[in-house]
């Protein structure tokens, strides 16, 4: 059940990093809904590797073959499965990570987990490679959200220390989700973007990585979608959140700062517009009690740095028992935030659609 999420809509993915193929099972879409493959590529295409020098040089087409649940590109009530196959793959640089562990990956857990049977090449079923399938999942619960007016939005927010632009958590306008399309570089500020980038630059030529932070936006939620306590609507984004690897926190509306503050600055006041109830400000990052109120949804998640770096790093060889040092190979991003915008975005499109399928049994 590791691989599996949702309460009405289930996503189950499925592969490794160097296996033929990797994919997702989408069981639970309603019967009827257009799929558009082409923006599905385009997508996808936001977060394939090889395209660009602050990604992995892995060059990888990403384009989904369909197996099932579209007839004539209309869902058709049956579990809809993709795959995308493995291309370009190196499994030989990967070889004696079974008995020496790379500091701030999964080897070693695995290695406990699994008994010595998990496939380490390319990092096996850990690796960010399995977000090309969840995103194929999210890139058509995007489309199914967008033509109920619901829009996700998600831009870098932070890498190696630059910050951009923050959205505005009160209104994400359509210009802002034109501007954002249209950059190679997922930033709102194109200064930011341009320094991001020399930040990313540096660490590659130092041989190492940085983190960063990606902030994501959905609008056109209407309020009261959601449950109290555990199935609420920040538990669901926060869980799939979490599933994306290299995720090692979340944040809604004003997230930690909101610890800093009193009630009385933090405290969104309510007022009526045309009859709709709208807060002046958006602290509580558009959900209250697990419940949407309306607002924007804001959220933000902190991506640690890439733990596969070109330097020298301190390990041990498990079947002799000893210290060793440890020279990485392998092709990797110097900073995973940066094609991990549209995996937040895919992620919270799930979210979103199953916490709608639950509210209303059917949308």
């Amino acid at each position: 059940m590791a691989s599996i999420f949702g309460n009405n809509l289930k996503i189950s993915i499925f592969g490794q990093s160097h296996a033929p193929a990797v994919g997702v099972v989408m069981d639970g879409l309603p019967a009827g809904e257009p799929v558009d493959l082409a923006a599905l590529g385009a997508f996808l295409k936001r977060r394939a590797p090889g395209q660009n020098p602050w990604s992995t040089p892995r060059k990888e087409s990403d384009e989904p073959e369909i197996l099932s649940g579209l007839a004539g590109g209309v869902t058709c009530g049956a579990p809809l499965t993709a795959v995308i196959r493995n291309t370009d793959t190196r499994s030989a640089d990967y070889r004696e990570l079974r008995d020496v562990p790379r500091p701030g990956h999964a080897d070693y857990t695995a290695q406990v987990k699994f008994g010595g049977f998990q496939d380490t090449a390319g990092g096996g079923h850990f690796s960010a490679r399995l977000t090309a399938p969840l995103c194929v999942a999210g890139g058509i619960c995007l489309q199914l959200l967008a033509r109920r007016g619901i829009s996700v939005l998600a831009h870098l927010y932070a890498a190696g220390g630059v910050m951009d632009t923050p959205f505005d958590p009160v209104a994400v306008s359509g210009e802002t989700l034109s501007a954002l399309r249209g950059r190679a570089f997922p930033t709102l500020s194109e200064a930011a973007g341009q320094a991001m980038c020399q930040r990313i630059e540096a660490a590659k030529q130092a041989g190492d990585s940085v983190g960063g932070i990606v902030e994501c936006a959905v609008t056109g939620v209407p309020a009261g979608v959601g449950e109290p306590i555990f199935d609420g609507m920040e538990n669901r984004i926060a869980q799939i959140v979490f599933g994306i690897p290299a995720v090692k926190g979340i944040e809604f509306g004003a997230g930690f700062a909101a610890a800093g503050y009193t009630g009385s600055e933090n405290n969104d006041a309510f007022y009526m517009d045309e009859g709709r109830v709208k807060a002046r400000t958006n602290r509580h990052g558009g959900i209250l009690g697990g419940i949407t109120s309306g607002m924007p949804i804001i959220f933000r998640a902190a991506f640690k740095p890439t733990p596969s770096i070109a330097r020298e790093q301190q390990s041990v060889s498990l079947s002799e028992g000893r210290d060793v040092t440890l020279n990485v190979k392998g092709r990797h991003d110097p900073c995973v935030a940066v094609r991990a915008v549209p995996v937040v975005e895919a992620a919270a499109a799930i979210a979103v659609y199953d916490a709608l399928l639950d509210k209303e049994g059917h949308v």
